[in-house]
């Protein structure tokens, strides 16, 4: 039963992987996700033995609907909401580099530590350790001794309320 399983997989594989690998890269233009998504799909075909016995049309049709919900979930996730990908990477000081201007900083650390001022003790509290101390959510709950849930939260709306602040002062996001 399961040579039978793994044969009927094998030629899944063969007829639909190529076909389906070039509808993700249509659909989402990054061919290592296009992977990714091929082969969640017929890992997916390969726990559900009843998809393996149906007729090919039928079975292309669920691998094609599955890889299409894949797809719409990683585009519905946080990660792909928040991260942007780059063939570059930022650009950097550096040492011989003295165009910068080293009062521009310090003004915008001022204004970053007047805003600061304005917010609430325990959301400047969640920023100051994350961001400034680099330390990650777990490491600021148990630092705070509170749940890594309102670590979360606390970030999230001490953000957006320095953003808030940054802006009363004249200062402009994106």
């Amino acid at each position: 039963m399961a040579n039978d399983a793994t044969q009927l997989l094998r030629e899944l594989h063969d007829q639909h992987a190529p076909a389906l690998r070039r509808y993700v890269v249509h659909l989402t233009g990054d061919h290592a996700l296009a992977d990714d998504v091929v082969q969640e799909t017929l890992l997916r075909a390969w726990r559900r033995p009843r998809v393996l016995d149906q007729s090919e049309t039928s079975a292309r049709a669920w691998l094609f609907t599955v890889a299409r919900n894949l797809v719409i979930d990683e585009k519905r996730s946080a990660r792909a909401r928040h991260e942007l990908s780059t063939d570059e990477p930022p650009e950097g000081d550096s040492a011989d580099d003295n165009s910068g201007d080293d009062a521009e900083a310090l003004l915008d650390a001022w204004l970053v530590a007047d805003a600061l001022g304005d917010l609430s003790h325990d959301h400047r509290a969640v920023i100051v350790h994350a961001y400034y101390g680099g330390r990650s959510v777990a490491e600021v709950a148990h630092e705070l001794d509170i749940p890594e849930g309102t670590v979360k939260s606390r970030l999230h709306y001490g953000m957006r309320a320095l953003r808030l602040a940054l802006q009363e002062r004249g200062v402009t996001g994106r």
